[in-house]
C-alpha cells in the first residue's frame, strides 16, 4: 500500500489503523497554511547576510565554519556519585558541555531528608543538598575545561553559589568559570510549577544573581530564558517565542528598575527553545526570533551595538514528541529535530534519547543521541555554509510570517500590562491550555499523525527489560549523606551565615555573597531556601 493511501485511509484497511480522517490539512502548529509551492513573491524582502542586523541568517558571518555548537546531553539521576559516572561516560564519548538535571526536591528547595521529599529523591534528576554533593558530582572533572548548564530556577541562586564555592575551593579563578543557570522563574508560574516564593521576591532573587554574576563571573550566563518548557506545556511555535521574549522584557525592566545598566547584562543573557516536529516551521522560528529580539532591543531600549542585539540560544529536541509505542522511531524524530536546530543556527544543542518516554535514558540510548549531533557535524555538510536555507522561498515566507505573528502576540501582552499580568490574569496559561487541548484532539481525530501511534502501527517490540532502573538505594544514600554532614559541621558557623543571609534579604541587599558564604559553612540547600521562605513567604 502506498504511504499516501495508508495515511488517508488506514482505518478502512487495517484493524489497528488511525481513526477516520478527512483530507489532510497542510498547516503548521501555529496555524500557518503551507502552500503547494512557493515562488519569489512569497519572500517580500531578501534577508541580510549572516552576522548582519537583524540576524535572521545567524549571529556570525562564518556560521559553524569556525566553531560548532556546544553538544550537551541533559543528565542527572540518583546520587551525585551516580551522575558523575554518567558525566564521565559522556565526556569520554565526545560531549563538549555538561547539562545538569535536578530532582524535584532540589528544584523547589527541599533537602532529601525532608518528609515532603519522600519518594522523589533522585527520581527526575540528581539530588543535591550541600557542597559535599557538588564535590562528588564534579569529581575528576576540570571545571576550567567544561561548560556546565544547570536547569534550575527557584533555587538557581543556591546552585550557582555551590558551583562558585566548588571552584574557589579548588583554587580556580572564578572569573574564568563557564556555564549557565536557567534562573527563569517566570515560566515556572506559567508552565512548570517548581516555584518557591511569590513572583516579586523571586524576580528580586533572579536579578540579584544576574547582577552578581555579571560582576564576578563575567563569562558565566546567569539566566537562560526558557521557551522550551512553554512549548512542552502545549504552546504553538508563535506562543513559545512570544511568551519567552515577553518574559525577557520583564527581567530587563526589573534590572533597570533596580538601577542596573543593560549594556553589561545583555551579553550574559541566553535563551532556550524547543525543537518540535514541523521541520520547516522550526527552522523559520529560530530565524524569526533572532530578528524580533534584535528589533525589540533597538526600538524599546535604544540598544544599537550589534553584539548586544544578539539572541544566543540553546535548543533541545522536544520530549513531548517522543512516544512509548515503537520507541526506536524516536531516534528518527530526534535526528530531524536536531537538523532543524542546526539549520536554524543554535549555539548549543541537546538531543533526547529514544527511550526517554519510558525511563531515564540508558547509556547506549544517550550515546546514540550524542552521536546524532556528531554525525550532523562531521558527515552531512550542513556546517560548511552559514544559513544554508537562506533565500529558500518557503523558509523566507515562514520566517516573515512567524516574525509578524510573534510581534503581534508580544504587543497583545504589553497592552495587558506585560507578562506578569498576562500570567496572573490567566491570559497566557489559558493560551497554553487551549493549544495543548487542540493538539491532543487533532491526534485523537487523526488530523495530526504520529507514526506508530495513530498511523502505520506495528506491535511494540521494545522490551521493558532494557529500560533504565534507578537503584532503590539511592534515596536512602542521599538522606544518610545529608544527615551525616549536618552532624559533622560547625553549627554556630551555619547559624551565623544564615542570619547574615536573612538580614540581606530583609534589607534589600544582594543575597548572593551571603548564599556563597552559607554553602561554604555547609548549610544545606533546604536550610537556605527555608530561611528565605520565612522572609519572602510561599507562592500559593
Amino acid at each position: 500500500m502506498a504511504l499516501e493511501t495508508e495515511i488517508k485511509t488506514q482505518s478502512e484497511t487495517s484493524p489497528d489503523g488511525a481513526p477516520e480522517t478527512s483530507e489532510r490539512e497542510f498547516k503548521t502548529s501555529s496555524g500557518f497554511e503551507i502552500n503547494r509551492v512557493y515562488g519569489p513573491e512569497a519572500a517580500a524582502t531578501q534577508p541580510s547576510l549572516p552576522g548582519e542586523f537583524p540576524f535572521v541568517r545567524g549571529l556570525y558571518p562564518e556560521g559553524y565554519r569556525k566553531k560548532l555548537w556546544t553538544m550537551r546531553m541533559y543528565c542527572g539521576f540518583g546520587t551525585a556519585k551516580e551522575t558523575n559516572k554518567r558525566f564521565h561516560y559522556l565526556i569520554n564519548h565526545g560531549e563538549t558541555g555538561l547539562s545538569l538535571a535536578f530532582d524535584l526536591p532540589t528544584q523547589i528547595g527541599l533537602d532529601p531528608d525532608d518528609p515532603k521529599s519522600k519518594g522523589e529523591v533522585g527520581k527526575v534528576g540528581v539530588s543535591i543538598s550541600g557542597l559535599w554533593d557538588f564535590e562528588k558530582l564534579f569529581a575528576n572533572i576540570d571545571l576550567a575545561k567544561v561548560s556546565v548548564s544547570m536547569t534550575i530556577n527557584s533555587t538557581a541562586f543556591i546552585l550557582y553559589a555551590l558551583y562558585v564555592a566548588l571552584a574557589q575551593k579548588r583554587g580556580m579563578d572564578i572569573r574564568t568559570l563557564r556555564g549557565t543557570v536557567q534562573n527563569d522563574i517566570l515560566k515556572e508560574y506559567l508552565a512548570r510549577g517548581t516555584y518557591a516564593y511569590p513572583p516579586e521576591p523571586s524576580l528580586r532573587v533572579a536579578s540579584d544573581l544576574i547582577v552578581h554574576s555579571v560582576g564576578n563571573t563575567p563569562i558565566f550566563y546567569p539566566i537562560s530564558i526558557s521557551g522550551y518548557h512553554i512549548r512542552e506545556a502545549g504552546a504553538t511555535a508563535v506562543d513559545e517565542a512570544a511568551f519567552t521574549l515577553a518574559n525577557a522584557l520583564v527581567y530587563l525592566e526589573n534590572i533597570k528598575k533596580r538601577g542596573g545598566s543593560l549594556e553589561p547584562v545583555l551579553p550574559r543573557i541566553s535563551f532556550f527553545f524547543g525543537v518540535h516536529n514541523h521541520f520547516l516551521e522550526e527552522i523559520a522560528k529560530f530565524r524569526a526570533v533572532r530578528k524580533v529580539w534584535a528589533e525589540l532591543l533597538k526600538d524599546r531600549f535604544g540598544i544599537n551595538e550589534p553584539k548586544l542585539l544578539h539572541l544566543r540560544f540553546h535548543a533541545q529536541t522536544c520530549g513531548s514528541t517522543l512516544v512509548q509505542q515503537e520507541p526506536m522511531n524516536n531516534a528518527v524524530r530526534v535526528s530531524l529535530q536536531a537538523m532543524a536546530a542546526v539549520l536554524g543556527g543554535a549555539q548549543s544543542l541537546h538531543t533526547n534519547s529514544y527511550d526517554e518516554a519510558i525511563s531515564i535514558p540508558t547509556e547506549m540510548a544517550q550515546l546514540l543521541a550524542l552521536r546524532t549531533q556528531q554525525l550532523l557535524a562531521v558527515e552531512t555538510g550542513v556546517v560548511d555554509t552559514a544559513d544554508p536555507l537562506g533565500g529558500a522561498y518557503a523558509i523566507e515566507a515562514l520566517t516573515q510570517g512567524l516574525a509578524g505573528k510573534i510581534k503581534q502576540r508580544i504587543e497583545d501582552i504589553q497592552a495587558r500590562g506585560g507578562m506578569l499580568k498576562a500570567i496572573a490574569q490567566g491570559y497566557a496559561p489559558q493560551a497554553l491550555a487551549d493549544s495543548s487541548y487542540r493538539y491532543q484532539k487533532e491526534i485523537e481525530a487523526g488530523k495530526t499523525l504520529v507514526v506508530g501511534v495513530n498511523t502505520l502501527k506495528e506491535r511494540d517490540a521494545y522490551s521493558s527489560k532494557k529500560a533504565f532502573r534507578l537503584s532503590p538505594k539511592s534515596e536512602g544514600e542521599s538522606i544518610r549523606e545529608t544527615r551525616k554532614h549536618k552532624k559533622m559541621r560547625d553549627a554556630v558557623r551555619v547559624r551565623s551565615a544564615l542570619d547574615r543571609l536573612a538580614n540581606a534579604a530583609q534589607s534589600g541587599g544582594n543575597i548572593i555573597p551571603f548564599t556563597i558564604e552559607s554553602v561554604f559553612a555547609r548549610a544545606t540547600l533546604g536550610e537556605i531556601a527555608g530561611r528565605l521562605r520565612d522572609i519572602f513567604g510561599t507562592h500559593q
